[in-house]
């Protein structure tokens, strides 16, 4: 199975700095995000390269606690986080890009690909399968988390 891939955008009537500001609030994603149910941050401090935390997120109906880390941090244009988890790497860019014409708007583009760990047999079989359906539900949740985000800036 390839690697599979999501881009989705949005755009916020707000300063990078502002959605840079929710973004980055780990510890207030359960509040932020409709899905993330619980967040326990394992590296105080700054969010920066190195941030970790659990996340346990409702994804397919179910509970699900993944360790996410901060590979890059590039305030207030550019963040990727990554988790390995159920045989697959996942890796979710925001890319925070002004608008042209508008200087109090911003576009918020969050791109999200998953990349198996298994290759061939019948487990990578299965996983592609199950990729094909997984991504229809992840593209809901990219839309809902984008929303979620976009309303949490407006009430800041």
């Amino acid at each position: 199975m390839a690697t599979q891939q999501l881009r989705l955008s949005r755009q916020i009537p707000a300063s990078a700095e502002q959605v840079w500001a929710v973004l980055t609030d780990i510890e207030a994603a359960p509040r932020t995000l409709s899905d993330v149910l619980s967040v326990e941050v394992l590296t105080p401090g700054p969010y920066a390269v190195g941030t970790r935390w659990l996340e346990t997120r409702k994804m397919f109906g179910f509970e699900g606690t993944e360790e996410m880390e901060v590979v890059v941090a590039e305030a207030p244009r550019r963040t990727v986080i990554v988790a390995d988890a159920g045989g697959a790497a996942y890796r979710t860019e925001f890319l925070l890009s002004p608008i042209s014409g508008s200087p109090d708007a911003i576009e918020l583009t969050m791109v999200f690909s998953a990349a198996p760990q298994e290759k061939g047999g019948l487990k990578g079989a299965l996983m592609g399968v199950m990729a094909k359906v997984g991504m229809k539900a992840t593209r809901k949740a990219m839309e809902q988390d984008l929303e979620d985000i976009a309303a949490a800036v407006q009430r800041s």
